[in-house]
């Protein structure tokens, strides 16, 4: 038998005013793959992704989460139930060191009971586990660089910020907003096995992202939104074969070059 959904998202429909940001886009998420979801800018994508984290409720359809609405819950609610997101205009405590921005969800009820934090809940415990959190996703333990004031970070330290403020939580769901966005392609390819063992160590993931050829490496199933809606979704070989996408999106030619890097 086919396990249900992990995440399912129904006749989901957002207005703006009179502009129709989503329009009855329906999906569904399973445990343990990596869904990408690519389309111009403004064809939706980060609408869906703050409907499904609460940063905007939804004007009409439904949310749920092991098939339990989350529709119109606070996005505080929803990451406590183990889902998070990255930003793609990142947002952490700039004022802090990196380290700190990770004391702050490690003080959270989900890492108390999930066990994200060590120890006998002494605030250097939780400075430790953000070290610790911050050397698995690429910082230098041994260096300056998690102890820097977050503000003078370069954006690949950042991104992998915006990781592993997730990670302190100990999340089920990762939604990724462009998390290859601003990158070096030196940085994209030290990133690219960072979501691969997420994976691997049970983290189920949504990415959005236009960088391609790097998504195709990593998703299981890629959906294609255009306009508020659905386009279609499939491999990432049946997504770039189909004509609405190759000619309208991409073009051709482009696409072709898209999958030879694949």
């Amino acid at each position: 038998m086919t396990a249900p959904p992990l995440l399912e998202v129904r006749e989901v429909t957002k207005t703006f005013g009179g502009v129709i940001a989503l329009n009855r886009v329906s999906f569904d998420l399973h445990e343990g793959e990596i869904l990408g979801i690519i389309g111009p800018n403004g064809s939706g994508k980060t609408t869906v992704v703050n409907c499904i984290t609460g940063f905007v409720k939804v004007s009409s359809g439904t949310v749920l989460y092991r098939g339990k609405s989350i529709t119109g819950k606070p996005p505080h609610k929803i990451a406590d139930l183990g889902i998070t997101r990255t930003f793609q205009i990142m947002r952490p405590y700039y004022s802090l060191p990196a380290y700190k921005n990770l004391v702050i969800p490690l003080f959270s009820g989900r890492a108390r009971r999930t066990g994200g934090w060590r120890g006998g809940g002494r605030l250097g415990d939780r400075h430790t586990v953000g070290i610790d959190i911050l050397e698995d996703i690429g910082f230098e333990r041994d260096s300056y660089v998690p102890y820097k004031t977050t503000a003078t970070l370069p954006t690949g330290y950042l991104k992998r910020l915006e990781l592993a403020r997730c990670l302190a939580l100990k999340p089920e769901v990762i939604l990724c907003d462009e998390i290859f966005s601003g990158l070096s392609m030196s940085e994209i390819a030290s990133m690219v096995p960072l979501i691969e063992r997420l994976q691997m160590d049970g983290v189920t993931l949504i990415m959005i992202e236009h960088r391609l050829r790097e998504l195709f490496r990593v998703a299981d199933r890629v959906m294609v939104f255009n306009f508020g809606e659905k386009l279609l979704e499939g491999t990432a070989d049946e997504v770039m074969a189909d004509e609405r996408v190759r000619d309208a999106y991409f073009g051709s030619e482009a696409a072709d070059e898209v999958m030879r890097h694949a």
